[in-house]
């Protein structure tokens, strides 16, 4: 085959298959080193969540709690500060290795943040971790850039996929993430061998994950269907509202407090007041059993918009920890209230709202497609596509992950917006 002056010879059998064994061998010691973190990372937060959950007055030490994690990365971790974003920087514009404490110190940052109470998730300590450890073997194997851009994608996969025991949509994620509107398939084998391989691992250390389940989907009527995208469009202008408190907080801090360490303490202390305002520790940490309760029994129709806010506001304060699993709490919330006015299954509501408010804040449809058939089951799969698709069209080029980069306009009429990442609009 010729191509501007090129000859273009087939590949051979047998370099397909070292390829195959090259990345095997990377992805089971990436895997299996992401997942056993991921398995280290869940246990531990299990841990200080009950502990917290019977020693409610914690949330008191959270401008303490705020001081330390602030100290913590002003004095070690500059150069990690930026977290996901990070990870999304180093595979566009490689600098350096991604420093192998960001592991360790978004850890800290994330129980510490649990144990006195802030209202955090957990997807961005896992995947920081995952990235990390697999950026070290750049350097240990002295990889190309194209090959360190896929072991980065692996780490991700690994972390997301371990944390959440959901491996397609793991992988998935690690291939829509870095670019929106763009699928890398350079390294899909790679991010499915990583996800499994860290998936098995985080459960060969005696880890579970929460199950969900919708026990009732309608049939598909066009009315249903249609009720599925008005709903699709709620959930996705209710994901542009988070990503855009979240970005306005982290500019709020900055102008108010100059000196990075006290911006937590700030926040810390109006996150106590606003907890015992409140008389309730369900909007604290990750809010599980809110999120099962929103499948089965009516919750307050409030509640997803105090998720919403608390956790943007602690995490533009500086606290750690990620943005998915409140995502998570916010959707299904809403689509429980949203079962009052919408003739459709609550459970099948409150599954919709789960993935697409996740889908729209992180511009990830496909991967949030996949998770919610691993969680729901196949039978709410086109609903919960309707539902995805429509929240990822109406949440418009915003996001969680500023640092992202339009690949592909959502629309034609964005078509200007292409190539520049979502902090810049």
């Amino acid at each position: 085959m010729h191509a501007q002056g090129k000859t273009w010879r087939p590949i051979s059998t047998g370099h397909l298959f070292i390829y195959f064994l090259k990345w095997l061998g990377l992805s089971l010691v990436v895997g299996g080193l992401a997942g056993s973190a991921s398995a280290f990372f869940l246990w531990s937060l299990d841990v200080v969540t009950v502990f917290r959950e019977g020693h409610l007055w914690l949330v008191w030490l959270l401008p303490l709690g705020g001081l330390l994690i602030g100290l913590t990365y002003h004095y070690w971790g500059e150069d990690v500060v930026k977290g996901n974003n990070q990870l999304l920087e180093e595979f566009y514009s490689p600098k350096k290795v991604i420093p192998l404490r960001m592991a360790p110190l978004v850890l800290w940052g994330t129980l510490a943040t649990h144990l006195f109470g802030g209202s955090a998730g957990r997807e961005g300590t896992a995947v920081q971790m995952g990235g990390a450890i697999a950026d070290q073997f750049t350097r240990i194997f002295k990889l190309r850039p194209r090959d360190r851009r896929v072991l980065l994608s692996m780490g991700v996969s690994a972390g997301f996929a371990s944390v959440f025991g959901t491996p397609l949509a793991g992988a998935v994620f690690a291939l829509e993430v870095f670019v929106v509107g763009k699928v890398r398939y350079d390294g899909i084998l790679p991010a499915f061998l990583s996800a499994f391989v860290a998936h098995w691992a985080c459960h060969a250390w005696g880890i579970g994950h929460t199950v969900y389940t919708i026990p009732l989907v309608p049939d598909l009527q066009p009315i249903h269907l249609l009720l599925a995208a008005l709903a699709g469009i709620v959930f996705g202008l209710t994901a542009r509202s988070f990503s855009f408190l979240a970005h306005y907080w982290v500019l709020f801090f900055k102008r108010l407090v100059r000196w990075a360490p006290l911006r937590p303490v700030v926040g810390g202390l109006v996150l106590a007041l606003a907890f015992w305002a409140l008389g309730d520790s369900r909007y604290m940490g990750l809010g599980i059993p809110v999120i099962q309760e929103s499948f089965v029994l009516e919750v307050p129709y409030y509640d997803f918009a105090l998720k919403l806010l608390l956790t943007t506001f602690t995490l533009g304060a500086g606290f750690k920890g990620g943005e998915v699993t409140p995502l998570f709490f916010v959707g299904a919330t809403l689509g429980n209230v949203l079962a009052l006015f919408v003739p459709l299954p609550m459970a099948l509501l409150a599954g919709m709202g789960f993935v697409a408010v996740f889908a729209g804040a992180t511009n990830t449809p496909l991967a949030c497609i996949f998770m919610g058939i691993e969680l729901f089951g196949v039978e709410s799969g086109v609903f919960i596509a309707l539902a995805v698709v429509m929240a990822y069209l109406f949440s418009g080029h915003t996001g969680i992950y500023g640092s992202q980069l339009i690949g592909s306009p959502k629309h034609l009429l964005l078509g200007r917006e292409r190539g520049r990442a979502l902090h810049d609009l």
